[in-house]
């Protein structure tokens, strides 16, 4: 089969050395592809080490072999166009329709999806001139990836770190494997819980569970990839940010509640794939509990945390909003699905079956979408993203049109 053919654009900032990895991921899993720098992206990574990664000549220019016409046959002849790191300046030239350099030129002859990862400072990406940019990219089926949060150049810290190129290769797999140019997701602010809470008992010892929160990163993920503004609340995973995705980090169920209900305000859909725990410890010991042979063993008394799915789907924050919940059942898995779905009042509740084998922790999942209209919708043994991505599907058509 011939290889997809993927384009990597490569602009002027630091993080352009960060593309390397990127470029190597996209040939070690067998894509063809051609970087196309700019020319101040040189002055960080010079041409000849994009073309021994690539296996491919580089040229920023149009003026390059020109009886190819490359400026039209690059954009034209690619499955998909990646801008990494994409500074202010390419998101402005993009968004204006300039061409100017090869770069820009194969972006305005490309038919395929196309992804930008942005890179800048803080106050760059900030500013209103980028944002009013990054609307139109997105307007136009583009997936504009929101930028991580962490150290920049010098000693300044905040949003407009590239993403880890690991977490950009999985947006690009998403987006090739889809094959649509127009995100359905495009202009949607969606919000996902994932993980398993945990309720302290004492300094070193906590109730929770065994939810890995892969599942809602698949969600994550799929969800960026179809264009979607992604707020991820994360309760202890240990998984690398998403990339595109803004992520919040809690840790009990009283925190993540918080969070998502803050969160939620003005999403159209709320996906709640975490595990929270249906009860915390009355009381919290201060020091360590000990096991001593002159005592009786400790009792511990439980106390409810909040109905968080309950309460999302009965106080809707905007008009028209989708509330998703999950069910991990061991037995009489759709019967008590059901039973979940009239209880807690949402649109759509994913059932899977659990055990000491199944879903937790695993690459895999299968399940059944139940929706409150008496739908089903059974998802195969697969990976977590089929069911990500057909769950996505039944959110999507639900949005007041």
């Amino acid at each position: 089969m011939e290889k997809p053919k993927v384009v990597l654009g490569v602009s002027g900032g630091i993080a352009a050395y960060k593309a390397c990895e990127l470029l190597r991921r996209l040939t070690e899993s067998g894509h063809d592809v051609t970087v196309v720098p700019t020319a101040a992206s040189l002055h960080f990574v010079g041409a000849a080490t994009w073309s021994a990664l690539s296996g491919h000549p580089v040229s920023t220019e149009v003026w390059n072999d020109v009886h190819e016409v490359p400026h039209v046959r690059t954009g034209q002849a690619a499955d998909l166009v990646v801008v990494a790191p994409a500074t202010a300046d390419m998101l402005a030239k993009a968004a204006h329709g300039l061409a100017d350099d090869l770069l820009t030129n194969t972006l305005l002859t490309a038919r395929c999806p196309v992804v930008f990862a942005p890179a800048m400072h803080t106050e760059m990406w900030e500013h209103p001139a980028t944002q009013e940019n990054v609307a139109t990219l997105r307007r136009r089926g583009a997936v504009v990836i929101e930028p991580a949060v962490g150290r920049l150049t010098g000693v300044d810290t905040g949003k407009g770190r590239l993403p880890d190129p690991a977490e950009i290769f999985e947006v690009c797999r998403r987006v090739l494997s889809r094959g649509v140019t127009a995100p359905d997701l495009a202009g949607r602010h969606v919000v996902i819980s994932a993980g398993g809470t945990r309720e302290p008992l004492d300094p070193v010892r906590y109730l929770g569970n065994r939810s890995s929160g892969k599942q809602g990163y698949a969600l994550a993920r799929t969800a960026v990839a179809r264009g979607a503004r992604v707020t991820l609340i994360e309760a202890n995973t240990g998984l690398p940010d998403p990339a595109g995705a803004d992520v919040v980090h809690v840790g009990t169920a009283i925190q993540l509640r918080e969070a998502v209900l803050k969160a939620a305000a003005g999403a159209d859909a709320v996906v709640m794939a975490a595990a929270v725990a249906d009860f915390r410890p009355a009381a919290y010991a201060t020091g360590k509990i000990k096991k001593r042979d002159d005592r009786a063993d400790p009792v511990i008394e439980l106390v409810r945390n909040p109905d968080i799915l309950a309460e999302l789907s009965t106080e809707r924050a905007a008009p028209g909003q989708v509330v998703v919940g999950f069910a991990a059942e061991t037995d009489d898995v759709l019967a008590n699905g059901r039973e979940k779905l009239r209880r807690k009042g949402c649109d759509l509740l994913v059932v899977n079956e659990v055990g000491e084998r199944k879903t937790f922790g695993s690459e895999e999942n299968e399940a059944v979408v139940l929706a409150a209209d008496g739908g089903e919708t059974a998802v195969p043994y697969g990976p977590k993203e089929g069911l990500a991505d057909t769950l996505w599907g039944l959110v999507a058509a639900r949005f007041p049109g």
